[in-house]
């Protein structure tokens, strides 16, 4: 495939450099991506104190519970996107990626209209505490009216990747992210607006980057070239993203919503623990890159290959993707563990929150590889077909004994080490079960 072009077959040559040259772009994606949702915690932190703090970090797994079924579902139009891509079926292509950005438009809208409107009530329910309620639900509101620029940026993305090109993503998250940084400090820093402006200047890079990802898909090679007079749903592509993408969607629910659990359960020790643990969230995003990085690799290369066949060099992407995810993020985790106390004062919280987020931090950094081993684990899945797999186990591990856990524990150990243990011991969980499942099975037959 042309290279300026920017779309890459990965059917053939050395399976380490297909992967390794896949992800690293995405992993500057990624580290652009948090870079400016830290942005939005470091300007309002330092400009607006503690509680618009909290409001801001609260609102994260709020937003990533209303996001990731769509987001899941842009991960399914990309497997089934791949798939044609590598097989070379460019008339079944061309409908996969139109049927694909049509449904996002109708997410989209649906998004704004359920974010907006159930907003209050999620919050109350998550046990917000009453100072950071109302910086909370307008950071959310304006965030949520802006749908349609970062459900649009995943489904183009999500096709740019399928066939090969993590490049210009890559180029068009660095404009968003440096913009968003540049708005940030000009709406809060300069002009004193409140943290509502943190969610006006995202919603304002996200559609600057959804737009130039548009630009590249119109004006890029034939074979996947959008023409917006063809954009319209195709039924049977339409069913072939919903058996691959909702269970990875329904999978991303699931998880945000035991995690808005324990971030409930966080909120019970106050705004300072609210502060000190969405710092930490903050950082942690940063260990999560890799392991981003390699799961979307491997569902790309993974679906790539089974669609032309390719099944012995199927397995051994999958093994080489995995040791790099797991050895990347677990380098990361030791980095954090001895320097977090230095990364959290950056966000201008006082000692007391910062002592929250080092204490979190110490009990979970240490055990990133078997969370990079799940993901890593779940994008194999997905890209060979097998997307209900990881939906079921990260739903047990991560849902319903993170959830149960908490729920018993803290009755008798009211502490909130007993919240911060709960990912480490269900990370553990899914760690062993994908490794059998993966040993045990014939996954790479999935899209037969």
């Amino acid at each position: 495939m042309s290279k300026s072009s920017g779309t890459v077959l990965m059917t053939e040559g050395s399976i380490g450099k297909h992967i390794l040259t896949f992800a690293f772009p995405l992993f500057w994606g990624n580290l652009f991506q948090q870079l400016y949702n830290t942005a939005d915690s470091l300007i309002v932190g330092n400009f607006l104190g503690n509680h618009a703090l909290a409001a801001v970090s609260s609102s994260g797994n709020l937003i990533f519970l209303m996001v990731g079924l769509f987001q899941g579902i842009s991960i399914g139009a990309g497997v089934v996107i791949a798939r044609y891509f590598g097989a070379r079926d460019l008339t079944n292509l061309k409908k996969a990626i139109h049927t694909t950005i049509s449904f996002g438009l109708l997410c989209a809208a649906a998004l704004t209209v359920i974010g907006v409107i159930a907003a209050p009530k999620i919050l109350l329910l998550m046990g917000t505490p009453d100072e950071v309620l109302p910086n909370s639900l307008a950071y959310f509101r304006i965030y949520f009216a802006g749908s349609l620029g970062f459900v649009m940026y995943n489904c183009f993305t999500g096709i740019l990747q399928s066939v090969g090109d993590s490049r210009h993503p890559l180029y068009f998250l660095i404009v968003s992210s440096l913009t968003n940084i540049v708005l940030d400090l000009l709406f809060i820093a300069v002009l004193g607006f409140g943290v509502g402006a943190a969610a006006f200047a995202t919603i304002l890079s996200q559609l600057l980057s959804s737009s130039l990802c548009l630009r590249q898909l119109m004006h890029g090679p034939e074979e996947i070239q959008v023409r917006l007079s063809e954009i319209r749903p195709d039924k049977l592509i339409i069913s072939q993203i919903m058996k691959n993408g909702l269970p990875a969607g329904l999978q991303n629910s699931i998880i945000s919503l035991a995690n808005v659990f324990v971030q409930s359960n966080i909120n019970r020790f106050g705004a300072l623990a609210v502060a000190g643990c969405g710092s930490y969230s903050k950082i942690e995003g940063f260990a999560f890159i890799p392991v981003t990085c390699f799961a979307m690799a491997l569902t790309t290369f993974t679906s790539q290959n089974l669609g032309a066949r390719q099944y012995a060099r199927a397995k051994k992407g999958a093994v080489f993707g995995i040791l790099c995810g797991i050895s990347v993020s677990e380098l990361i985790g030791i980095c954090i563990y001895f320097i977090i106390p230095k990364l959290l004062f950056a966000f201008g919280s006082t000692a007391d929150a910062v002592a929250y987020g080092i204490t979190q931090a110490q009990t979970v950094a240490l055990f990133y590889f078997l969370m990079a081993f799940s993901h890593c684990m779940a994008g194999i899945m997905r890209g060979s077909g097998h997307a209900a797999v990881p939906m079921f186990v990260m739903m047990i591990c991560w849902c319903i004994i993170r959830v149960t856990y908490i729920s018993i524990i803290v009755r008798f150990i009211p502490s909130i080490n007993v919240v911060f243990w709960a990912y480490p011991l269900t990370w553990t969980l899914s760690a062993v079960m994908l490794l059998i499942y993966f040993i045990k099975t014939d996954w790479v037959h999935g899209l037969e």
